[in-house]
């Protein structure tokens, strides 16, 4: 089996194992670019910690972009009772959907 691994990007820490893919906050870069993130600890399949980092190990997990899209919207209401205030503002949130290819 694998290692498992946790990084941190977008002000966000994930677990991630190899051929997994996974959302994140928008990354420069287009399709098919390969990137870094910064690895927190790396360990094997069965929880046992191989790697911990003080308070990072540097750039040891690579990924390959798959995409850069929108999310869903998010629908935010503002309302305040008796004073015929009323608001409705939506938002679509830009993410990258990247496949992580190494750890280690």
């Amino acid at each position: 089996m694998g290692n498992i691994a946790i990084i941190k990007t977008g002000g966000k820490q994930y677990k991630v194992e190899e051929g997994e893919t996974l959302k994140v906050e928008k990354l420069a870069g287009e399709r098919g670019k390969k990137v870094k993130f910064e690895t927190l600890l790396i360990a094997d399949s069965d929880g046992e910690i191989k790697d911990l980092g003080q308070p990072s190990l540097g750039d040891k997990v690579t990924a390959e972009i798959l995409e850069t899209a929108k999310d869903k919207k998010v629908t935010v209401v503002k309302y305040k009772n008796k004073t015929r205030y009323k608001r409705k503002i939506g938002h679509r949130q830009l993410y990258t959907k990247v496949k992580i290819e190494k750890i280690g």
